[in-house]
C-alpha cells in the first residue's frame, strides 16, 4: 500500500493536518456503525455561529440499501472508486435558525467546519475520508423527502485505505501524485 502523502510545510503544522489527505482507493474492511457515530460526533463539536449547528448528517454502510441510495447520487466521475466506500455520509446544511425562523447566512460555513472535524476524527481513527460536491442535489432532496430549509451540500465517502495501484485511470495517476497546496505568499497578506 501507498504511504500516507505527508504534506511538506513550511511551518510547524499539526501531523493530524499534514497527514489528511483525500484518498480514492478503499480497503474491503468495513467502517463500523459505531466508528461513524464516533466520527460524526466529533462532527457536533465544530463551532458555529451562535451554536446554532446548522448541519444534519444522513449515513449508510457499504451493502445497504441506503448506500446504494446516495451511490446512485453521485456524478460519474465519482462513481467507479466510491463503491469501494465503507459507508456515506451526506452532509446538509440548514438554512434557517430553528428558533428565530430567520435565514441562517453561515449555514455553509458552519457546515464545512463541521465537515473537517469529521475528517480529522476520522482521520485520527484509521478512517479516511474523501469530500464530494459531484452529485444531483435534487435527486438526493427528493429521494430523502428533505424540507426546502434544508440543502444537500457534500457527500463524503469513509474508508480505509488501499494500494492505489488497484485503480482505473485517471483516478491512480491522482492517488500517487503528491500533494501540494498553494504557497502562503498568494492567499495571505498581513496589513
Amino acid at each position: 500500500m501507498s504511504s500516507v502523502k505527508t504534506a511538506q510545510t513550511s511551518h510547524k503544522v499539526l501531523d493530524l493536518i499534514k497527514e489528511r489527505w483525500s484518498p480514492r482507493s478503499y480497503s474491503a474492511q468495513p467502517v463500523t456503525e459505531e466508528e461513524v457515530l464516533t466520527i460524526l460526533e466529533g462532527a457536533s463539536w465544530a463551532p458555529s455561529a451562535n451554536n446554532s449547528q446548522p448541519w444534519r448528517y444522513v449515513y449508510a454502510l457499504a451493502g445497504t440499501p441506503g448506500f446504494d441510495k446516495l451511490y446512485a447520487a453521485l456524478m460519474p466521475g465519482n462513481q467507479p472508486w466510491a463503491k469501494n466506500a465503507a459507508a456515506l455520509v451526506l452532509s446538509i446544511g440548514i438554512k434557517e435558525l430553528p428558533d428565530l425562523e430567520q435565514k441562517n447566512h453561515y449555514y455553509a460555513h458552519d457546515t464545512g467546519m463541521s465537515n473537517a472535524f469529521l475528517l480529522l476524527q476520522a482521520d485520527s481513527m484509521g478512517i479516511n475520508g474523501h469530500v464530494m460536491a459531484g452529485f444531483h442535489k435534487q435527486q438526493i432532496a427528493e429521494s430523502l423527502e428533505l424540507p426546502a430549509t434544508e440543502e444537500p451540500l457534500v457527500i463524503i465517502a469513509l474508508g480505509r485505505r488501499d494500494d492505489a495501484e488497484k485503480l482505473e485511470e485517471p483516478y491512480k495517476s491522482r492517488e500517487l501524485a503528491p500533494r501540494t497546496r498553494k504557497p502562503l505568499s498568494e492567499f495571505t497578506k498581513q496589513v
